[in-house]
């Protein structure tokens, strides 16, 4: 089935505007297949894993069905755990964001039901639970279900399997007969196949099936991140590795202009491809990628579907990929032509029960690693020249240059001393221009390593990201790519740099000039 557009699925425009604001580009698989026969008024039996965008393709159409006006609950999603409830109410409040008065409720174990009830006055529409917690306030007269017009059984054989099929036979008893029912599982167990012939009338089978996909020779880790500290992570590792060419990967085309932007600002040869560019433009980009012109390209899984580039030596899924056969797409775009390649994936807080299900389906071992600090940076960089040394002393004819070496010998230099030299030109410090010397700064509220300047402009001085780098490297002669994360507020600016370099920074940069306009530079309080 080819890949439907959102647009081709009568979709109304605070719908379609709540998608495109998360950045979807076209519908997956069980969202194009399910959605027009939900709309429909059909039960559903839709057979497909976790990740492949199942919630969108039950809320989307529980949403559009739903009587906006009328105050009672007219959908519940039932889930096995609270984890996933939490989720999928959260995915359902995004993509109502622009339907007024539309309430979303999440209710668990666990979590105090006196807060339940209390929310539960407020008269949500769309319940998302787990079915004990459910099925207790039915008992308990807390929620009202006489008015439920859309059942929908979430990951249906994991709640067989934690042993909430009685619960819900005991739901489904209950909620209005004139309902439409939708039952989701990844497999089809006798249990679930007796439910759908007991509580379903004619439902469609909607089916989808990863393909069996594996990638060898990729070195896969992830690395347990904040949201905020992913530019910093990514920024570390490509100065680590340095590898010819990286794929990074993001889940929206605004993260994707975003990142190319504070990737440029930090002095990488960066550039983007997501859906709403021409052909042309895509080209453009492409053919810089191939000739190197740019070594770090941002992307979508939807824009990447047409690389075919031999040179990719590191995929960063910047954000963790919404679909598991999408990961293992994204990292086969390494590893080419018979060559190793590294896969690093940054994971935010409960993703990392997605990764499981991912590492599961991928049959791969995915290694936690420490986000590197600076210190690692340069010792990784430094390990890997050393192993290009040993490589071209192994194998290349250095003759004209030993003679070059022992002619430096003669002049009282010792070979060892010519060689610390040159690993010292060929490794990091290259790029030092300032003779730094480190001060002992208290905490400014950076991570690891760094240290956070305040600076007396901002906004509305109309300051942007790339004017602070640049003013600071072009000083200082700092590389751009180490300064860390700068905030721009309306009337002053926090940026990060190096705690090795913070000193010799507010040194050259105090009443220095950015963009024209003369500043005052000083360590942050870490309150800020």
């Amino acid at each position: 089935m080819k890949n439907l557009k959102f647009e081709e699925l009568n979709l109304s425009d605070e719908i379609l505007k709540a998608i495109g604001n998360k950045g979807y580009e076209e519908a997956t698989p069980i969202q194009a297949q399910s959605i027009p026969y939900i709309m429909e008024g059909r039960d559903i039996i839709g057979q497909a894993q976790t990740g492949t965008g199942k919630t969108a393709a039950f809320g989307i159409p529980i949403l559009e069905k739903l009587n906006q006006g009328e105050k009672t609950v007219q959908g519940i999603v039932l889930c096995p755990t609270r984890e996933l409830a939490i989720q999928v109410a959260e995915e359902i409040r995004e993509l109502a964001k622009f339907k007024r008065g539309v309430e979303v409720l999440p209710i668990y174990g666990g979590q105090p039901i006196d807060r339940q009830i209390k929310a539960l006055k407020r008269k949500p529409q769309i319940i998302v639970g787990t079915p004990g917690r459910v099925m207790d306030h039915m008992n308990r007269g807390t929620l009202k279900i006489d008015k439920v017009r859309m059942v929908v059984l979430d990951e249906a054989d994991e709640m067989l399997d934690m042993g909430f099929i009685d619960d819900i036979v005991t739901i489904l008893k209950v909620v209005p007969e004139e309902r439409q029912t939708m039952l989701f599982s990844a497999t089809m167990p006798k249990p679930i196949l007796e439910l759908t012939k007991r509580f379903q009338k004619d439902p469609k089978h909607v089916m989808v099936v990863h393909k069996e996909l594996t990638v060898p020779k990729v070195e896969q880790v992830y690395f347990e991140v904040k949201e905020k500290t992913k530019l910093e992570v990514l920024s570390r590792l490509i100065d680590m590795y340095n590898p010819k060419l990286s794929l990074v990967f993001c889940n929206t085309k605004r993260k994707v202009d975003e990142l190319v932007a504070e990737l440029q600002g930090r002095g990488y040869f960066a550039d983007g491809l997501h859906g709403d560019m021409k052909q042309v433009q895509r080209d453009r980009v492409m053919s810089k990628f191939r000739s190197g012109a740019v070594d770090v390209l941002v992307a979508t899984d939807v824009a990447a579907r047409g690389i075919d580039v031999d040179d990719i030596e590191a995929v960063f899924n910047y954000d963790l990929p919404q679909d598991e056969e999408d990961y293992v797409h994204r990292i086969g775009r390494t590893a080419r032509a018979g060559r190793g390649g590294r896969a690093f994936t940054f994971v935010v807080g409960r993703e990392i029960f997605k990764l499981r299900d991912i590492q599961r389906y991928a049959k791969a071992k995915i290694t936690l690693q420490k986000a590197p600090s600076s210190e690692d940076v340069e010792e990784v960089r430094t390990n890997l020249f050393l192993d290009k040394v040993i490589e071209i002393m192994d194998e290349d004819d250095l003759s004209q240059y030993v003679s070059i070496i022992e002619r430096l010998a003669g002049e009282d230099y010792t070979s060892i001393e010519i060689a610390a030299a040159l690993l010292k030109m060929a490794v990091g410090n290259k790029d030092k221009e300032v003779q730094h010397e480190e001060t002992d700064f208290n905490d400014t509220g950076a991570e690891d390593g760094m240290v956070r300047l305040f600076i007396n402009i901002g906004r509305n001085q109309k300051i942007r990201p790339g004017d602070i780098v640049g003013g600071i490297a072009g000083e200082t002669g700092i590389p751009g790519k180490l300064i860390g994360s700068i905030d721009i507020y309306d009337k002053y600016t926090f940026v990060e740099v190096p705690r090795e370099y913070a000193g010799d920074v507010i040194r050259i940069m105090k009443d220095n000039q950015i963009k024209g306009r003369r500043i005052n530079i000083e360590p942050a309080n870490a309150k800020h």
